[in-house]
């Protein structure tokens, strides 16, 4: 039995408390946050012990053996740093960091320690997404020409004006670190490696610090081109968050208000039927397991078989070094020391 607790008890501790509680293997024992509020609201789970302070709940519970850190993004790391020295294995929700020197700090510590980390995202997990990767992986688009994300979406004044963290450089970002981050990861997590950058940024429409709208022109290391717009910007709801792939021998877009369903799907190497078949079976299931779910589990399975999880640290860091690339706050320096 894995022990799991949670710091920062948020709208997305929720989703934690819930996967931990699908998974086999795994037992939620405490909660932090130093908010008393948000700590009430879980008042009556169980068995489950309520702290205001992380390093007491670190003494008090011994028996933890990973931390879930929910904390608002810039005290990812921070938080990290103690649960490992305090010899827990960490599950970070994303972004993994907003800096990049602290990602190397964490990555040494945790290189050091022998403990696992991974990282929250979710949409790895969506079934038109893994249907994809499989697809890529089989090569039935062939030779790639260039691929488009795409992630505009709305968020209101009365978003930002929630928390006083909301929107600030360092405590959330903005849009690609906070908003289009998992389709950040998704790129290189489907295409490969980035080489090459070009982007603009903009606080154009939203009371916030960092950028509400971007946009950014890639080559890949394949050579294939890329896109990517993000944006909080969009009129008075969410229109769309949409992976686009184009080969030689075909093309998909994986699109809706999220990339759950296929749109566009055209593969010289499948037929009208198998194509239709393919398209039924996503729209049967478009959300599948939830993402946090398969996330737990992998990392408990990973705790126990002694392997690495499925997203690892690495894969968390790179997704922010692309954020940071397209807003100028990764160095040269920084990006090859960390890979």
């Amino acid at each position: 039995m894995i022990h799991f607790a949670i710091v920062g008890c948020g709208h997305i501790a929720a989703k934690h408390i819930d996967a931990i509680e699908r998974t086999e293997g795994a037992r939620l024992i405490a909660l932090c946050d130093p908010d008393p509020a948000k700590l009430a609201a879980w008042s009556g789970a169980g068995s489950v012990s309520l702290y205001a302070d992380f390093t007491t709940l670190l003494v008090q519970e011994p028996q933890v053996d990973a931390v879930c850190i929910c904390a608002p993004s810039g005290l990812h790391v921070p938080l990290a740093l103690e649960a490992i020295r305090a010899g827990k294995h960490v599950v970070l929700e994303k972004p993994v960091t907003l800096d990049l020197a602290e990602a190397k700090l964490l990555r040494q510590a945790l290189d050091q320690s022998g403990l696992k980390a991974t990282v929250v995202h979710p949409n790895r997990y969506r079934p038109a997404i893994r249907e994809l990767k499989a697809a890529l992986e089989q090569q039935r688009f062939g030779k790639l020409s260039h691929i488009n994300v795409t992630v505009r979406w709305n968020r209101s004044d009365e978003y930002y004006n929630q928390a006083a963290w909301r929107g600030t450089r360092e405590m959330d970002g903005g849009v690609l670190l906070n908003q289009a981050i998992h389709g950040l990861d998704l790129l290189q997590w489907l295409f490969g490696p980035v080489e090459e950058v070009k982007s603009l940024v903009a606080t154009r429409l939203k009371p916030i610090e960092a950028e509400d709208v971007a946009i950014a022109a890639l080559r890949l290391e394949s050579g294939a081109l890329g896109v990517i717009e993000a944006a909080t910007t969009v009129y008075g709801h969410n229109l769309e968050e949409t992976i686009s792939v184009f080969g030689e021998d075909g093309y998909a877009v994986i699109g809706g208000k999220t990339a759950n369903w296929i749109k566009h799907w055209v593969c010289a190497s499948m037929s009208q039927e198998e194509t239709e078949a393919l398209t039924r079976k996503v729209e049967a299931d478009p959300f599948g397991i939830p993402g946090h779910q398969c996330i737990i589990a992998d990392f408990v399975q990973a705790i126990e078989d002694g392997r690495d999880p499925e997203i690892t640290l690495e894969d968390g860091i790179r997704a922010v070094k692309l954020a940071l690339d397209m807003t100028g706050g990764s160095s040269d320096e920084l990006a090859g020391s960390l890979g």
